[in-house]
């Protein structure tokens, strides 16, 4: 991807797309530009190229320490809903992503850092990593997400304690309640422990790894009824995909399948 922006980097190594906040002198704050940035980047990923994509930023004391709290005091109440939108608008696109997609979380993932890391397939921290949502004491709420998302992850009362009291938790209690998956000593073991992860999802038929994010993402908002039944019908279009044929000759010629995302 060549497109270069002032904010972010982008990039890719090994099959793999990098969206990388670049703003370590505020903490990796997020302001407009930032998002509209990040919503660009999102929007223009080629998926055939990729296995997965991993979502990191500049610097070893924060991941994303939230909105740009300063930028967000000069906005009028309509700019800030606006603000708010965009936000969300990132999130909804990085679940809509159809690659998985693994958050890389070191320092402080706080406000809208944690709301971003919640919107990936799943997240892996660094020791050093810290979580919250401290909107209230700025006299606002979780914006992009966070009010929505956090309780499904950790259950509502939980959420609700942190969301209502504005306390931070370290990463083993964030293990423990289930926000994140692993557990890493610093950034770049994260990072590689994220790599290998995506070497072995990028093994798998990718229209059906797609396909399973898109199914369990719906069923956020349905019924469980509902839900199977989308999941029975997906099904059925990926059955009918040269993936399947592939992968299923391949399992009984004894080989590994060569898939084509088609």
């Amino acid at each position: 991807m060549s497109t270069s922006y002032k904010t972010i980097n982008t990039y890719e190594k090994d099959d793999i797309f990098y969206l990388e906040v670049n703003r370590p002198d505020k903490l990796n704050a997020l302001n407009k530009t930032v998002l509209d940035e990040m919503l660009d980047a999102i929007k223009s990923i080629d998926v055939s190229k990729y296995k997965g994509a991993i979502l990191t930023s500049v610097g070893e004391k924060a991941f994303m320490a939230g909105a740009d709290i300063a930028a967000m005091s000069e906005m009028t109440p309509e700019e800030t809903q606006v603000f708010a939108e965009t936000g969300q608008a990132v999130t909804l696109a990085m679940e809509d992503l159809a690659l998985p997609l693994i958050a890389c979380v070191q320092g402080f993932a706080l406000g809208g850092g944690c709301e971003m890391a919640m919107s990936c397939d799943f997240i892996y921290a660094s020791k050093q990593a810290v979580f919250g949502q401290p909107e209230v004491k700025w006299g606002v709420l979780p914006a992009f997400g966070g009010t929505q998302r956090l309780p499904k992850y950790i259950g509502r009362n939980r959420a609700k304690e942190l969301i209502y009291s504005g306390t931070f938790i370290d990463v083993d209690k964030a293990y423990e309640w289930g926000l994140v998956n692993k557990v890493s000593d610093d950034k770049a073991s994260c990072l590689e422990a994220a790599v290998e992860c995506l070497k072995v999802i990028g093994r798998n038929g990718p229209l059906a790894v797609a396909s399973a994010k898109q199914v369990m993402n719906a069923g956020n908002d349905m019924s469980n009824k509902d839900g199977i039944h989308q999941e029975a019908s997906v099904f059925g279009v990926v059955a009918n995909s040269n993936d399947k044929a592939e992968g299923t000759k391949a399992f009984v010629e004894k080989r590994h399948p060569v898939f084509t995302r088609s």
